[in-house]
């Protein structure tokens, strides 16, 4: 089989590269490099199945060809990162609707199964835990820029669906909750890198709000695992999945669990949302995945604790924001 992944140098598709290719697949990664990073595939280049493009998802003739090659289409090109949402929305939401319009179009000529990631971001404001796929999605108001990120992967999903009701083309919607693990970078205001970051150094560990919020971390390789078991279940088709851990952590246990098992000697202190990210912005304070569905149709379910992810991480010297594998060298 053949595999398209858009958005393939970045953390998860990195990763998602490397186990399709471990499946025996041809794997053909898109990517314009501007939150992905090349090193984080350049050990793929020479492996005789792995061949990549430095492009946009914008561009119209590039994709077309690369579809046409392609029996599936792992489409995970997106602006992510909550820092990013809230510094550039323009750009989030033209990246977001727009990308994803120009794979539909061109998958839908030649009837190409298409894999949209989505987010949990899109459940919103809603408090009925846990969240499950055909649950309504309560967004919060325009004014409020936080919500431009799932608002378009919202409309992502209504337009999946629709070339998959009107035109026949075999779409699946995959909900990502919050993945961690290598190669994620800490840039875009991902928590745990950022801890993880700041307690090698001794430095604060910074908790935004009051630290009770609760989220569900996955280990990346289960979410890979799960990505790679949607695209070759038929049962899959037109259906919403989510994909992540049902496991809660508060923030503040979060830090304290990075403190201790890292040895750091950092402080754990909170930040006003409004300091870090200006007056009036809204947080969910729990986002629990119903993940029923993504066993029922792939025979997976994500499990890794968070222990365990944490032992694979570490502080790069020549790349502070970002974490790899405890094989690199160590700053202490």
């Amino acid at each position: 089989m053949t595999v398209l992944i858009t958005g393939g140098a970045g953390f998860i598709g990195s990763h998602l590269a490397e186990r399709c290719l471990e499946e025996g697949w041809i794997v053909a990664i898109l990517d314009d490099l501007s939150t992905g990073a090349f090193r984080n595939i350049a050990h793929l280049k020479s492996h005789p199945n792995f061949s990549y493009a430095i492009g946009s998802v914008f561009n119209e003739p590039l994709v077309a060809e690369l579809v046409d090659s392609a029996d599936v289409v792992l489409h995970l090109a997106a602006a992510v990162g909550v820092r990013l949402i809230i510094d550039s929305p323009v750009r989030t939401i033209e990246t977001n609707v727009h990308g994803t319009e120009v794979i539909l179009r061109a998958a839908s000529k030649k009837g190409k199964r298409v894999v949209i990631a989505s987010t949990s971001e899109v459940y919103g404001k809603s408090n009925k835990i846990p969240f499950h796929e055909d649950d309504d999605l309560v967004m919060g108001s325009p004014v409020k820029g936080r919500w431009s990120y799932a608002c378009s992967k919202a409309l992502d999903e209504f337009l999946g669906l629709a070339y998959y009701n009107e035109k026949q083309v075999p779409v699946t919607i995959i909900r990502l909750f919050n993945t961690v693990g290598p190669r994620q970078t800490a840039r875009y205001g991902m928590v745990l890198p950022n801890f993880v970051r700041q307690a090698l150094r001794d430095e604060p560990i910074t908790v935004f709000g009051t630290g009770r919020q609760t989220r569900c971390f996955a280990d990346v390789s289960d979410a890979v695992e799960s990505i790679v078991r949607i695209a070759t279940s038929p049962g899959a088709i037109g259906e919403i999945i989510n994909i992540g851990n049902d496991q809660e952590i508060s923030i503040n246990a979060l830090a304290a669990l990075v403190k201790e098992q890292l040895g750091s000697r950092s402080e754990i202190v909170h930040l006003p949302y409004e300091q870090v990210y200006g007056p009036g912005f809204e947080d969910m304070h729990r986002r629990v995945p119903n993940l029923e569905k993504l066993e029922r149709l792939t025979g997976y379910r994500p499990r890794t604790p968070l222990t365990a992810t944490l032992e694979k991480l570490i502080y790069l010297p020549d790349a502070p924001h970002l974490t790899y594998p405890r094989d690199a060298p160590h700053p202490r």
